[in-house]
């Protein structure tokens, strides 16, 4: 089974973030990157299909700058095979033209499943994976969190409001997971040194005319002071109070 693997480089959402003096996109000062959580899913689950068949070919794919090789060796770390860097100066924010260029390189290479995270939180806009499974005119099923494959079809389990929905696919296909579908390796020491003979191709990313682009980026604002209006029983007829006349909400 030949598997690929669209990855990207992400931000850490556990820091503060600062707006870069161009004010649309993030000051990158200080801020630490990592393989996108939804990415590290989607490299496990290539990962298990392909011990569980005994052979076949992990591939990961990642567009950006150079710094997305750091991320693209993770991958290579945790047990892929190889992987490709499509060369950008920056990631476009729009998911087409993201989509037709990873598209363009997935076209020809044969691939059974071509597994995506459901989002990267930077930009949240949940679209690549299935932009590429129509440019590739491959059936697509979004967001799984469990995956069954055998004899050339594909069982995925989807989670919905207060549901489920069980979907069969033949292959090849393009997926997208999410959360509860395993849980990510970490990268043993063995994998670290070997991923760095591993090979990783870098060229060109075929990037169109960006038809989406970020025009302003705002922090949230500030919220307000809390009030401290007293303590214990003594305290309600002065809240209600602010309730009603302040806050509005009685």
């Amino acid at each position: 089974m030949k598997i690929a693997v669209c990855i990207k480089r992400v931000p850490d959402m556990d820091v503060r973030f600062k707006i870069a003096g161009d004010g649309t996109s993030l000051d990158e000062t200080g801020v630490k990157f990592d393989l996108n959580d939804f990415d590290a899913w989607a490299v496990e689950a290539a990962l298990q299909l392909k011990e569980k068949a005994g052979s076949g070919e992990v591939v990961v794919l990642s567009l950006g700058p150079n710094a997305v090789q750091e991320t693209l060796r993770k991958a290579l770390s945790m047990g892929a095979d190889r992987a490709v860097h499509l060369q950008a100066d920056k990631i476009p924010f729009d998911s087409f033209v993201i989509a037709s260029a990873l598209a363009a390189e997935l076209k020809d290479g044969g691939y059974d499943l071509i597994l995506f995270g459901k989002l990267s939180p930077d930009s949240s806009n949940a679209a690549t994976g299935p932009i590429v499974a129509e440019l590739l005119d491959l059936p697509c099923v979004t967001a799984i969190s469990r995956l069954d494959i055998a004899d050339g079809r594909g069982t995925a389990k989807r989670e919905l409001e207060g549901a489920q929905e069980i979907v069969e696919f033949p292959l090849p296909a393009v997926l997208t997971t999410d959360e509860g579908l395993n849980a990510a390796r970490y990268p043993s020491l063995k994998g670290i040194m070997a991923a760095k003979k591993k090979p990783l191709e870098s060229k060109p990313a075929a990037l169109g005319e960006p038809t989406v682009k970020i025009e302003k980026l705002e922090m949230p604002p500030e919220r307000a002071a809390g009030k401290i209006v007293g303590e214990g029983a003594a305290a309600v007829p002065e809240l209600i109070r602010l309730l009603q006349t302040e806050a509005k909400v009685l």
